[in-house]
């Protein structure tokens, strides 16, 4: 008997290909998969349940998480109708399209995943579906590691062939763990087969806090400290959020002015980090410009790369009707209302104030201070090619000079930039040598 051979994909396919990326349902805490969302009893997870799927619907935050609207569907298999009406009164006045309810469905095996795949056909816009409780969508009280991870297996793949996210609302055990993932009840089988777990603990029942724990394959260990107000969660506590990912925007930008590049990774690093004073890695910038490739693509920034001469060479291109941008630079721009003791100590910091020189002449003058329009910073203007200083809050900062040709140039990529957006027109590379 024939056996099918391994399809391998080879280690330059999964590092240079520009896969899409997954469609969050909940930035940062849920996409397309299977979850469960676990508690101990009564501990207000179908509440949470409830919230989310409302969220969802409305497309409104979920525990100050983005989320992406869609249609909600909830399996309330341990409530009637009567129940359901108080519980979604508590959240919306205004029915919504994007929500709808069933207090029965099949079991696992026994035509759930075919109740569920006909809502993705006949809801175009489903999201969510979450089954209220998954001991009410299994046949078998057996919670060994095979039984569990081939129950968990048939609704992560179907939530994988549907594009959509399954939550199953499950109790923890009794026992307590320093690690709340290994308090959800059942055998590993569970935690090892889903995308992601959310385990809601109280430390008292009769405490009104919560802290809601998560882990997934796609999403950071996160722990958010929630606190119960009538019939909504709300945090009242998490870490620090990350710093906005800006590579794309700082790609775009660059693009506008620059229309194409060709060149090594270091060479891009370079022009990235004389443009924004911020330090970029060669080692990295193939590797972002693959991971943001459809972004950059949304922007009109198209990426490609070839080996020349034992050498890999980037190649950008800027298509201003391909940038849903429109041409607008995407940086965020420093804040108009700074603080100036805030602006002059970020400028003491740096030790380099920038001016125009005139270093080709030779000449070497003493620097002459003015103000800023309103009158707070002190400014230098130099026009000698020997380093020169400024006093700051009583330390001496050094004057960086630019030569004539440098300042035409940034000046001519400004106006080639902007020539190109209004009017399409491209215009050749100044050369003031010309």
């Amino acid at each position: 008997m024939q056996q099918n051979e391994l399809k391998l994909c080879s280690c330059e396919y999964i590092m240079e290909t520009e896969f899409k990326k997954k469609r969050y349902l909940v930035d940062r805490m849920l996409y397309p998969g299977l979850y469960i969302l676990a508690g101990a009893p009564k501990v207000g997870k179908s509440w949470l349940a409830m919230q989310l799927c409302v969220s969802v619907a409305l497309g409104e935050q979920f525990l100050k998480h983005e989320t992406d609207i869609g249609q909600a569907v909830y399996l309330a298999l341990e409530d009637d109708e009567g129940r359901l009406q108080d519980r979604v009164y508590e959240f919306i006045d205004v029915p919504t399209e994007n929500l709808e309810f069933a207090i029965a469905s099949e079991s696992i095996d026994s035509g759930l995943e075919n109740q569920i795949r006909s809502l993705s056909e006949t809801h175009s816009n489903l999201r969510l579906v979450i089954i209220d409780t998954m001991q009410k969508v299994r046949e078998t009280t057996d919670i060994s590691y095979a039984k569990d991870y081939k129950d968990m297996s048939v609704l992560k793949n179907l939530a994988t062939e549907l594009g959509i996210t399954i939550i199953l609302i499950h109790h923890t055990c009794k026992r307590f763990d320093d690690d709340p993932f290994n308090m959800v009840s059942g055998s590993t089988g569970l935690n090892g087969c889903v995308d992601g777990l959310l385990v809601l603990m109280k430390a008292k029942r009769s405490a009104n806090q919560a802290t809601l724990h998560c882990t997934g394959r796609d999403i950071e260990d996160t722990e958010l400290l929630l606190t119960r107000q009538g019939a909504r969660w709300t945090v009242t506590d998490e870490r620090e959020d990350k710093p906005p990912d800006i590579f794309s925007f700082a790609i775009h930008d660059l693009m506008i002015e620059k229309l194409t590049f060709k060149g090594s990774a270091t060479e891009l690093c370079g022009l990235l980090t004389e443009k924004y004073s911020r330090e970029f890695f060669p080692n990295m910038i193939k590797k972002d410009l693959t991971l943001h490739g459809y972004e950059l693509q949304s922007y009109g920034v198209k990426f490609s790369h070839k080996r020349s001469n034992g050498q890999r060479l980037i190649m950008l291109e800027y298509d201003r009707d391909s940038d849903t941008g429109d041409g607008r630079n995407l940086m965020p721009e420093p804040s108009q209302n700074a603080d100036p003791a805030v602006t002059a100590e970020q400028t003491e910091s740096s030790q380099t104030a920038d001016t125009i020189g005139s270093s080709a002449t030779g000449e070497s003058n003493t620097c002459e201070k003015s103000t800023d329009p309103v009158g707070q910073l002190a400014v230098p203007f130099c026009s000698g090619a020997d380093p020169e200083y400024i006093i700051i809050n009583g330390k001496k900062v050094e004057v960086k000079s630019y030569s004539i040709n440098e300042l035409l140039h940034q000046c001519a990529a400004k106006i080639r930039a902007k020539v190109f957006a209004e009017r399409g027109i491209l215009v050749p590379e100044f050369d003031p040598t010309l």
